[in-house]
């Protein structure tokens, strides 16, 4: 199927004839910057329409948690479910359940396993994600060439749950990045999982600290545990002038890094314009209005030369 997905609010307001009143989502985690500023998108967006309210649930990370709120949206008569998936590896259940009922069903920034196969009430809404982990690393290896380490550079890679479509893809683009002739100078020297936790990053960076391995990058999924490596990096006294570190989402954490000169280089996810995305898309399906089912809102790389650009977006 393929169709057109209304650019704005402003736009569906001229040619949706009526309201869908309830929109239930269920978010993966409140606890997480980056979803946080997503989720608020979805209630900002709603705060603005008339008629529209959005019933907004925290999964707790917990699949089966996930689902019966799901079922329990459909329960209520909810008009349309907007998910952020847990486990993208899970959301067959969570497509059936809600095509079985009718109730149109949009997944925000996380990719279901079927987006291939949804039905024609069903969404996704989120950036590609063989942009972010591309331009991240190939801005870290123009960075090492830049430092003279084209002979030779050895990274630590941080990668998210590993259930996680966006962990695997952005993984496979640090692969691919490196396998390419201008960039296979670098070494992946280890790569382990941190769960996208910037506490649990700050765990592993020291664990790697404590090998006594000479590394130039560390090169993460995303901000969160970028911002966790710096900071086990800067409480063993290393000079972050030194080690290249890279992260995906321009959280304002992240651009506050960068401001300090310890980030180098972060891929801006708008999670806010997916947010609102995502509720456009599950109110114009309510309607029985035509929507793309994959609608994709770009990333864009973020560097100290143009961070100004990006302090205020999320």
């Amino acid at each position: 199927m393929k169709k057109t997905l209304m650019a704005s609010a402003a736009a569906m307001m001229m040619t949706t004839g009526a309201w869908a009143q309830d929109v239930g989502v269920s978010m993966a985690l409140f606890d997480d910057n980056f979803l946080t500023v997503l989720r608020n998108g979805i209630q900002e967006m709603a705060d603005g329409m008339d008629g529209v309210d959005v019933q907004i649930e925290d999964a707790q990370n917990d699949v089966a948690r996930q689902l019966d709120q799901i079922n329990n949206f459909i329960a209520s008569g909810v008009d349309a479910i907007i998910v952020n998936p847990v486990d993208t590896s899970a959301t067959e259940a969570m497509t059936a359940a809600a095509e079985a009922a009718g109730v149109p069903l949009v997944y925000v920034n996380r990719q279901p396993i079927n987006v291939d196969s949804l039905p024609d009430n069903q969404a996704f809404v989120a950036s590609n994600e063989i942009e972010s982990g591309t331009l991240e690393t190939f801005e870290i290896c123009k960075i090492l060439r830049a430092q003279g380490k084209g002979d030779g550079a050895r990274a630590y890679l941080m990668m998210g749950e590993l259930s996680n479509q966006a962990a695997v893809q952005r993984t496979k683009d640090v692969d691919d990045v490196i396998g390419m002739d201008m960039c296979n100078f670098i070494e992946i020297i280890d790569r382990q999982t941190a769960n996208w936790s910037r506490e649990q990053a700050t765990n592993l960076m020291t664990n790697w600290l404590s090998s006594g391995e000479e590394f130039d990058a560390v090169i993460a999924n995303n901000d969160e545990m970028a911002i966790g490596a710096i900071q086990a990096m800067k409480a063993a006294g290393l000079d972050m002038d030194v080690i290249v570190v890279g992260g995906v989402d321009a959280t304002q954490d992240a651009l506050a890094a960068m401001q300090a000169g310890d980030l180098d280089v972060t891929v801006f996810q708008n999670a806010s314009g997916q947010g609102s995305g995502a509720l456009n898309a599950a109110i114009a399906l309510a309607n029985g209005e035509e929507v793309a089912q994959k609608v994709y809102i770009p990333f864009e790389l973020v560097t100290p030369a143009n961070i100004d650009g990006y302090l205020n977006q999320n």
